[in-house]
């Protein structure tokens, strides 16, 4: 067995570690520019819809574009952006698309036109993918064990919290005029200069006979993390989508008030993510795939049953927290399965499947809605489908636990 002193004599993937907190700011603030994506556009769908619905007849099959037509964009260019993370550089794309980004997503407030504005946003989607990309791979690359897991919630949490202010801003800045909330993308401007100074670029040294092995790719971990979390976004994206549409039903109109149950619903995904660290250590990654998916589920079906405005905002709340869990509790065993020269395009696989269950969730709505009837009952499935994947789940925790149990005990038995 070799031992601590001489491993460290074989060539490391990384020849520098990130040491301080620096590091791990930027990239959050970073990581947050995703969410930005969808915050700013959702609450004001109403007001898109009243601007463009008269001199549009398709506006209602086009206007979802706004919101989903950069998920479209960032599931098809993710593996690219992945490949060219891993060929130019993590550092100089991540810095690249941040201005992309940045312009991009400030252009529809200029346009007066609802096919340009979708254009725009699928053109947005492609700097978005970039965006998380590089920071995910980055992440990897200047944190390993318990020290990356920290950073991946970190990162959530990061994430949860600008995401429900710029939802909440968003809607505010929306009650004036729909083109206000896209000029807040001009922001991520200011975090350029931070990512030039603080960022490095990892120097992978090639890898010696006896580190081959320590690079090789854990094919089955991988495979189940981009089925999870492609099916989980599926759930996870029928709030931010639907729920609009079933407040305006029950005669909810302000954006504003649009605007808080989103931000209710992204606050619940920061508890989610704060808790994630505990839940993982008690109930290991299968057990909190399982009570995640159990939240999801619940939450899709108190969603589906509101017939008020607070009990539509208990449904959301519910079912943030579940979504809170579920991306970092994928993305650590992806994280693990890659190898540090794969991790750009393995991540870019797993940033296209997240983005991928984004884009395809309103369409599996529509589509069960065709043998269902209305929308409700659509969502009434897709919680039926939730809680049955969680119970799943719990027995494959069950059998870890026993199978882990029986490890242990073998061999005391045998002395």
């Amino acid at each position: 067995m070799t031992d601590v002193h001489s491993a460290s004599t074989l060539p490391t993937p990384v020849t520098r570690r990130a040491k301080g907190g620096r590091e791990g700011l930027v990239l959050m603030l970073g990581s947050s520019l995703t969410i930005m994506g969808a915050a700013m556009v959702a609450p004001i769908l109403p007001k898109l819809g009243a601007e463009f619905a008269p001199l549009n007849p398709q506006a209602g099959v086009v206007l979802p574009l706004a919101v989903t037509g950069p998920a479209l964009a960032i599931a098809v260019c993710a593996p690219l952006a992945g490949w060219l993370a891993d060929r130019v550089g993590r550092k100089a794309l991540l810095v690249f698309a941040t201005v992309l980004y940045a312009l991009l997503g400030a252009l529809p407030a200029l346009l007066g036109d609802l096919l340009s504005i979708v254009a725009v946003r699928l053109l947005f989607g492609v700097a978005e993918a970039a965006v998380m990309t590089c920071c995910a791979a980055l992440i990897a690359d200047y944190w390993q064990g318990e020290e990356r897991l920290l950073y991946i919630n970190r990162q959530v949490v990061t994430i949860g919290l600008v995401g429900a202010l710029f939802y909440v801003l968003g809607g505010a800045l929306g009650e004036h005029s729909w083109r206000l909330p896209f000029l807040l993308y001009l922001l991520p401007l200011l975090l350029v200069p931070a990512m030039l100074k603080v960022l490095w670029e990892p120097v992978h040294a090639q890898p010696s006979v006896e580190a081959q092995g320590a690079e090789r790719v854990a094919v089955l971990p991988l495979v189940v993390g981009y089925l999870l979390i492609l099916g989980g976004m599926v759930l996870c994206f029928v709030v931010p989508v639907q729920t609009p549409i079933l407040l305006v039903g029950l005669g909810v109109t302000s954006s504003t008030l649009i605007g808080l149950s989103a931000g209710l619903s992204l606050l619940a995904t920061l508890v989610g993510s704060v808790a994630w660290p505990l839940l993982r250590r008690r109930l290991g990654i299968a057990g909190t795939n399982g009570l995640l998916l159990l939240l999801l589920g619940i939450g899709l079906w108190l969603l589906m049953r509101g017939q008020s405005y607070e009990q539509v905002l208990l449904a959301v709340l519910i079912h943030g927290l579940g979504a809170g869990l579920l991306v970092p509790n994928v993305m650590a065993p992806v994280m693990e399965a890659l190898s540090a020269r794969t991790r750009g395009r393995g991540l870019g696989g797993f940033t296209a499947c997240l983005y991928f269950g984004q884009f395809v969730s309103p369409l599996v709505v529509a589509a069960l809605g065709v043998f269902t009837g209305d929308l409700r009952h659509s969502i009434a499935w897709l919680a039926l489908a939730s809680v049955s994947a969680a119970f799943l789940w719990g027995i494959a925790a069950w059998a870890c636990q026993r199978s882990n149990a029986a490890a242990v005990s073998t061999p005391s038995s045998l002395k």
